[in-house]
């Protein structure tokens, strides 16, 4: 342990038996719990709404809290009044937090530069020095970085702003352009700029009110950019821009008229090709245009077919189509150009596998890299094309994550991988294309006595309460675990939108595991752990299986040991916020402490009116509640409409005013509600910050403090008085 000082010992009160409702009774309360039942928590006001649908009256006596324009002084003071509370009942943890901060941050290789990516005549890289919160971009002629030089300074650009977010930048064909989409509202609607690299300046053009993608033209004189929808901030429409024109000038290329897709942009390795990406949850394909016409029209490269998605890559005259058409766990296709109409003329290249689904591909002039999945455990396989001879590579895990990354280039000799475990930093490895040997490039430097022996993990099976196996992963300090049920344990989950949360690496956990800890992800149903029919069997009206699988995964890992029952903390953020609000109105009793992090909690509410940012688009991931069957389903779990009058765990929410995804509504309803019906005098916090969005605070090290934040609830509830 680095810090022996009382405040963070993991030394846990005294707790007893059940209550009539089921939950613990807190014998030596934490200070947390004994000052938030002194100081009076913010109270709102009530105002009736009725909400009818079906035939079904809800009452939402906070639906006043909603505020499009975030201006409403009420509404900002009472925010203001829950971040004072949350200030002076963790007041006495404010030397904790400090001390885990400088701990986090204490971690960190405050000199850092990333690995150099060759694209075209360049190799890309970035670099952090000292306390700069934000990366600078360079490039180079090679790859030792021999002649960098600076293409954008983000601490330069995010200097004034108390919140900056770059978006996606890209070079133009003749190296001498670049462009940059930049957000300094977190809202994630997107201004783009234009940079001369060979003089230092500025263009006159900008491009307000877009998403961050950038695809150039292959003359140099115009880009293609997504300009977002104002309300619901949804990306519908494809400009062409010129440069040295206006705005309002620019070309419309394509608009997507079905709310339920988003749009993006993307381009071939071999720049030929530009891609305008549509995608929906059960529902994905791409329209292209030729890259060197300054007049193309977009065409669909196969139309939309409810159900199929797929995406494709190209090499030479032939493209690669990655799909789940009649493979449910997806299979890799090629067709020639000339027959790409001609489904019948697609030809197999990696067949469909019930049991193990196809995650990823990356093409070479001659070869090609794909990875798989099974039972939940990747592999990773280098084919030559001429021969279809197969190297499979060899990582020193059994459960890791890897990641085909930073391969810009057909004729790259090698691919490029970055792979990480619960016990090893995230590492980039070049992987011979001929032989598959291995070249180490860089390793994540975790500062400090970090030593990646001292630490454990695991991968267990836990059965459902239907019988499905569920996958866990698990990582603990080897000196620090007893499988005798006495270290507290830290579970994490999301488990929507087939959304894998991989075993990797984080130097941040270690502050936990380092007292005692056990880290697990619970790889519930809902997300692609165990391939497509996992996620399937976790949304619309199978998503309850989601919460049994977190709740049940909980239970076992007290009933084997792992941990004790009465020390149990529960973490997730945005759908993983849900999944939080769900298991603790099923099982609050399972649970010390909870985190939400900007929570959808409000679901039926927000997924009947359509006016909500992204609401149309997650149709096929809940079900639309304009259906009874839907409305009903979603009714049943939704954690805003399923608070009762009984004791609650003890929650931490933190939300972002300016949050794009999930509305700063829903988590300031949600804990309004709760502090009106919850019966125990457990600790509920509420913290908002008033600058940032989804993602948290911007910068390097600013979401440390909301990690300290964080860790130090959770230490003081461990605390006896």
């Amino acid at each position: 342990m680095r810090f022996s000082f009382t405040t963070l010992t993991v030394s846990v009160a005294l707790l007893t038996g059940c209550t009539n409702q089921g939950v613990y009774t807190v014998v030596n309360p934490s200070k947390s719990e004994i000052i938030a039942q002194k100081i009076q928590a913010p109270v709102a006001k009530k105002e009736p709404y009725q909400i009818t649908t079906h035939g079904d009256t809800r009452v939402d006596n906070y639906y006043w809290m909603r505020d499009d324009s975030r201006t409403d002084p009420e509404i900002l003071a009472h925010l203001e009044q829950e971040n004072q509370y949350v200030a002076s009942v963790l007041q006495h943890t404010e030397d904790m937090q400090e001390a885990l901060f400088q701990e986090l941050k204490g971690r960190v290789a405050k000199d850092d530069s990333s690995v150099p990516v060759r694209k075209g005549q360049f190799y890309y890289s970035s670099e952090v020095k000292g306390d700069q919160e934000y990366r600078i971009y360079m490039r180079a002629s090679d790859f030792a970085g021999s002649d960098k030089q600076i293409i954008l300074d983000v601490n330069k650009l995010a200097k004034g702003h108390e919140f900056f977010s770059m978006g996606d930048w890209a070079i133009s064909p003749n190296d001498k352009l670049i462009a940059y989409s930049e957000d300094t509202l977190s809202r994630r609607v997107y201004t783009i700029k234009v940079k001369d690299l060979t003089t230092g300046q500025y263009l006159k053009d900008t491009i307000e009110g877009a998403s961050s993608d950038i695809v150039w033209q292959n003359d140099n004189k115009a880009f293609y950019y997504i300009k977002k929808n104002r309300q619901t901030l949804l990306g519908y429409q494809v400009y062409r821009h010129v440069l040295g024109t206006a705005q309002q000038t620019d070309q419309l290329i394509y608009e997507e008229t079905d709310t339920s897709f988003y749009t993006g942009l993307g381009k071939s390795k071999d720049q030929s090709i530009i891609y305008i990406y549509h995608s929906s949850t059960e529902t994905s394909g791409l329209s292209i245009l030729d890259a060197d016409n300054p007049n193309a029209k977009a065409h669909p490269f196969y139309p939309l077919e409810q159900g199929v998605e797929y995406s494709i890559a190209k090499l030479n005259d032939w493209y690669y189509i990655y799909t789940n058409y009649q493979a449910v766990n997806f299979r890799l296709m090629k067709v020639h150009s000339e027959n790409v109409l001609e489904r019948g003329q697609w030809q197999d290249v990696v067949a469909p596998n019930k049991d193990t689904q196809l995650v990823d591909f990356e093409l070479f002039n001659n070869h090609l890299v794909y990875e798989q999945r099974r039972d939940g455990l990747s592999t990773i396989t280098i084919r030559e094309l001429s021969s279809g001879k197969e190297i499979p590579l060899k990582f020193n895990d059994t459960a890791f994550a890897a990641y085909l990354s930073g391969n810009e280039e057909l004729g790259n000799p090698n691919v490029r991988i970055y792979y990480s475990s619960l016990t090893t930093p995230g590492t980039f490895y070049d992987f011979d294309l001929s032989n598959g040997k291995s070249t180490l490039l860089k390793q994540t430097p975790v500062l400090g006595d970090f030593n990646a022996d001292n630490y454990q993990s695991e991968r267990i099976m836990v059965q459902a309460r239907d019988g499905k196996q569920v996958p866990v992963s698990l990582v603990y300090r080897k000196d620090m675990f007893k499988k005798d049920g006495t270290n507290p344990i830290y579970q994490y989950g999301y488990g929507s939108y087939g959304h894998t949360i991989k075993p990797t690496f984080s130097s941040d956990r270690l502050t936990l595991l380092d007292r005692g800890f056990v880290f697990a992800i619970a790889h519930i149903r809902g997300s692609e752990m165990l391939g497509r029919p996992w996620y399937e069997d976790g949304k619309k009206l199978t998503k309850q299986n989601t919460f049994n699988d977190f709740i049940d995964v909980t239970r076992a890992l007290t009933e084997q040991g792992y941990g004790s029952k009465d020390k149990v903390f529960a973490v997730g953020g945005s759908a993983g916020g849900l999944l939080m609000g769900a298991v603790i109105n099923q099982a609050p009793e399972l649970y010390r402490g909870v985190a939400a992090h900007v929570p959808f909690v409000d679901a039926v509410t927000t997924m009947l009116d359509e006016s909500i940012p992204l609401t149309t688009n997650e149709f096929d991931e809940w079900g639309n509640p304009a259906e009874k069957v839907f409305y009903d389903y979603m009714k049943s779990y939704s954690p805003y409409d399923n608070i009762e009058q009984k004791e609650y765990p003890n929650l931490l929410v933190t939300t972002g005013l300016h949050d794009s995804q999930v509305q700063y509504f829903e988590p300031m309803k949600w804990v309004a509600k709760l502090r009106e019906l919850k019966t125990d005098k457990h600790a509920l916090l509420f913290k908002t910050d008033m600058e940032a969005g989804h993602g948290g605070a911007s910068g390097r090290f600013k979401h440390l403090r909301e990690e300290a934040l964080e860790y130090s609830f959770f230490l003081d509830l461990l605390e006896s008085d």
